[in-house]
Parts: C-alpha cells; sequence; structure tokens
C-alpha cells in the first residue's frame, strides 16, 4: 500500500485523539481497513470539537486528504463498501485483542504487550461508534480494557505485582490521562488459539454482533468466570389440555328413528305417494327387511 502524506502536529483541541491516530499508523501495513476506520473516526470527531480554528481546519483538510487516499487503495474491500462488513471486521479485531490481553491477566501474565492489547482493544471500541450506538456488552468491555490497562500499568510501574482477573474498578482512574499505558510499541499477534479459544474466523456470517466468546473469557469485574451448568428445571411451556368429548345416549339415536319413521309413513298416506322408498329411498332402502327399535320396516307392493 501506497505511503500516505503526514499529518501536521496535532492541535491541542485534538488531544483526545492522539491515541486512535497513532493506532491508525500502527495498522497501516497490518490491517488497512481498521487504520481507515480509526482516521474516519478522528476526523468525525475532530469536525465535533473544533472544526473552525485555522489550525483545526488546516489538520482536518490534511486527515481527509488521507482517508480519500486509504478509500481509493481499499475500494473493492467490502469492509469499506458495506458498513455491515466493515462493523463485523473491526468488532471482531477489537473483541480478539480484548480476549489475547484478558487471557494473559488472567493467568498472571503481565506486560507491556497485555497492557497495550487492553488499551487498543478500548480504542477500537471507541471507533466501533462510527457505525452506530455500542452494545451494552461492548460499552462494558471499553470500560473494563481501560481501566485494567491503567490498573497493571500502575502496578508494575510501582514495583507491586497486580490481581490477576476481574477486581473491582476504581472509578477515579482513566486512562486517558495517563501518555506511558497506551504508548508502547504494538503487540505482536498472540499465537493461534486452541479449539476451544476464541476464533473469529469461525463465526458464522451475521454473527458480528452476538461473538461467540469463551466462558468467562470477556467476564467484566466481579463476574463469575464459569457460566453455571443446566439446573435440570424443565421448560415452563403450557400443554394442551385433554379434551373430552361427553358421550350421547344411543336411546336418542332410537327415538328418533321410530318419531322419523312414523311421520314418513302417515305423509305417504295423506299425499298418496306409492311408497315410502318414492319419498325417501336414502332412509328406508338400507332399513328392508331389518328391525328398528321393534319397528319392522316394510315397502308397501
Amino acid at each position: 500500500m501506497a505511503a500516505l502524506a503526514g499529518l501536521p502536529p496535532l492541535p491541542t483541541p485534538f488531544k483526545s485523539i492522539q491515541h486512535h491516530l497513532r493506532t491508525a499508523q500502527e495498522h497501516d501495513k497490518r490491517d488497512p481497513v481498521v487504520a481507515y476506520y480509526c482516521r474516519l473516526y478522528a476526523m468525525q470527531t475532530g469536525m465535533k470539537i473544533d472544526s473552525k480554528t485555522p489550525e483545526c481546519r488546516k489538520f482536518l483538510s490534511k486527515l481527509m486528504d488521507q482517508l480519500e487516499a486509504l478509500k481509493k487503495q481499499l475500494g473493492d474491500n467490502e469492509a469499506i463498501t458495506q458498513e455491515i462488513v466493515g462493523s463485523a471486521h473491526l468488532e471482531n479485531y477489537a473483541l480478539k485483542m480484548f480476549l489475547y490481553a484478558d487471557n494473559e491477566d488472567r493467568a498472571g501474565r503481565f506486560h507491556k504487550n497485555m497492557i497495550k492489547s487492553f488499551y487498543t482493544a478500548s480504542l477500537l471500541i471507541d471507533v466501533i461508534t462510527v457505525f452506530g450506538e455500542l452494545t451494552e456488552e461492548n460499552v462494558k468491555h471499553r470500560k473494563y480494557a481501560r481501566w485494567k490497562a491503567t490498573y497493571i500499568h500502575n502496578c508494575l510501574k510501582n514495583g507491586e505485582t497486580p490481581q490477576a482477573g476481574p477486581v473491582g474498578i476504581e472509578e477515579d482512574n482513566d486512562v486517558e490521562e495517563n501518555e506511558d499505558a497506551g504508548a508502547t510499541s504494538l503487540p505482536t499477534p498472540p499465537p493461534q488459539p486452541s479449539t476451544s479459544a476464541y476464533d473469529p474466523g469461525s463465526m458464522p456470517p451475521g454473527s458480528y454482533g452476538g461473538a461467540q466468546i469463551p466462558p468467562g473469557a470477556h467476564a467484566p469485574a466481579n463476574t463469575p468466570a464459569e457460566v453455571p451448568h443446566s439446573t435440570g428445571v424443565t421448560s415452563n411451556t403450557i400443554q394442551p389440555t385433554p379434551q373430552t368429548i361427553p358421550a350421547i345416549d344411543p336411546a336418542l339415536f332410537s327415538t328418533i328413528s321410530q318419531v322419523l319413521t312414523q311421520a314418513l309413513f302417515l305423509l305417504s298416506q295423506r299425499t298418496g305417494l306409492m311408497t315410502l322408498a318414492a319419498f325417501c329411498p336414502v332412509l328406508v332402502q338400507p332399513c328392508e327387511g331389518r328391525s328398528i327399535s321393534g319397528i319392522k320396516m316394510v315397502l308397501p307392493e
């Protein structure tokens, strides 16, 4: 990928986006898609901070030039042309970095690469906001990762041993005020995880919003590391109540048959019909020569 034109000195009002721009530079060769969206986030945030003063306008103009150049170079990349693909790419990358740092932390392996990974993951979650509001899970990840980076950095700086795994978050610590926590070099990519670890490449399409994470690997502070097993309680699905059809008294059929037979016979005599079969063959023919409730059915000649 062709080198991008440099940026002028960062204006003081834009101090809050300096780490996002540094992350963009570190990813220009490693992952240009991540680099592009980091610059896009910086551009959008800078426009909100100050787009009127000459110094800020000049900086934003150069940053815009970088974005346009990157977009031309990555024009055929779906992660740039389709927001849903770009969002999934960025979220998966941020989560992979978060899980690497979290696994190192839980194993008690405290080092600068792990601190950097926590901090960079929090910055990339910031960048995800270019696609819209963050999910509640991502908000918790960002808060936890940023605090962990500051906490472990301060412990190592003071010669103390950090507490591994989820611990209580101290709200008064803000990693953005700590230049050292985010100034180390970008960590080398972690080794390929085992089959039980998180693998963003194995995720089915469209599942970027609910990334598959090993139990406890992403838990924020004060949460259990294991997912409780099933309690064996059956579901409360409502089963239909069996319906009983009331029985009908057979005597009722006999009474109806008697009344109907007598009525039809009398009607045939009054109307001069030759036979009852001519009036109601359906009723009479099947009953010829048979007895219904003691009445012998005989067809007149």
